[in-house]
């Protein structure tokens, strides 16, 4: 069996609809975000970054337009085939499963936009962690960036239809046994298509026991991409610096 076959949103992240889904997505905010994280962490000009579950690539492609030596990989053999054509001397995009280390330590191993926490089991999440610690170098830092799932609970919107490029998505949101579940069915060319995005509801206490089982030190928590600090009522993400 292929890696990718052990996990059910390999199949929807591979899909071309997925990303039709997501194509508006805010490119600004997700610049300006890269660019505070790097000043905060004061990486130097050249200085080596993993892009975990980097997706096609527009985090790995903007920060190696800043000067950063930038390797990005994903489980998804769509994605990961179309972030190729961006690459040089200084980008590379492989296929890997997070949950194992890749072959390469680096100053800096960034997990962006809520990339983790999709697995069925409990120990893939852990391990994925493990996984980041053995990818930092001495004196580097992880960063996790997760959404705030205390305020996406008490905020969730139950069913709403979104029409992108003439197609109607319907999705409807729910929380069940511990995952925030948003389940996503639409039709194209007569055909008619279903899938569930599943991600485990891991809020900051749960973070802070992986981080204890793998040997990790938690040092900055924020709570947007500006960085300002974490408040678990009010702040949009749960973002984690840690090493």
């Amino acid at each position: 069996m292929e890696l990718a076959e052990k996990y059910w949103f390999s199949s929807w992240f591979d899909t071309p609809y997925y990303h039709i889904l997501y194509k508006d997505r805010n490119d600004d905010e997700a610049r300006d975000f890269m660019k505070n994280l790097v000043s905060f962490l004061e990486l130097p000009q050249g200085a080596s970054i993993l892009d975990l579950a980097c997706g096609r690539g527009r985090h790995s492609v903007f920060l190696n337009s800043l000067g950063f030596d930038v390797t990005g990989v994903d489980l998804s053999e769509n994605s990961i085939a179309y972030a190729k054509q961006f690459e040089n001397e200084t980008l590379q995009f492989d296929e890997h499963c997070m949950c194992k280390p890749v072959d390469e330590k680096f100053d800096a191993v960034f997990n962006l936009f809520t990339s983790l926490g999709y697995f069925d089991q409990e120990k893939d999440n852990l391990e994925s962690i493990q996984a980041i610690r053995e990818e930092i170098k001495e004196g580097g830092y992880g960063v996790i960036d997760f959404m705030n799932v205390t305020k996406v609970m008490e905020n969730l919107v139950p069913a709403e239809v979104k029409t992108v490029k003439g197609i109607d998505f319907d999705i409807k949101r729910r929380v069940q046994d511990g995952y925030i579940l948003k389940d996503i069915k639409f039709e194209d060319d007569g055909e008619s298509y279903e899938y569930t995005e599943k991600v485990r509801a891991l809020d900051l206490d749960k973070f802070r026991e992986y981080f204890k089982k793998a040997g990790i030190n938690l040092k900055h928590t924020f709570g947007n991409y500006n960085l300002d600090p974490f408040d678990e009522k009010t702040s949009d993400r749960l973002i984690l610096v840690f090493n």
